[in-house]
């Protein structure tokens, strides 16, 4: 019996002191794409590097455009 209390304390431990995955929401992929958009409109960008950017800027935009039916309003908690 005591075996299983040390144990369990241990893992108790192990999920305390690990790290917390990464984290990536869709309101911080807007606000990338915001930033994206006012780089570009401010010349922080090379014209040999526009088109990699527009690149990712639309694939960005489309995966938000996707989303955005799927998402919650932000005044309202999702439904689990």
């Amino acid at each position: 019996m005591e075996n299983q209390e040390q144990q369990a304390v241990e893992q108790t431990q192990e999920a305390q002191s690990a790290p917390a995955a990464p984290e990536l929401t869709v309101t911080d992929l807007q606000n990338i794409k915001t930033i994206i958009d006012a780089a570009s409109r401010r010349g922080a960008f090379g014209a040999g590097e526009m088109a990699g950017v527009g690149g990712v800027f639309n694939k960005l935009d489309a995966f938000l455009n996707a989303v955005a039916p799927q998402q919650p309003p932000a005044d309202q908690p999702p439904v689990a």
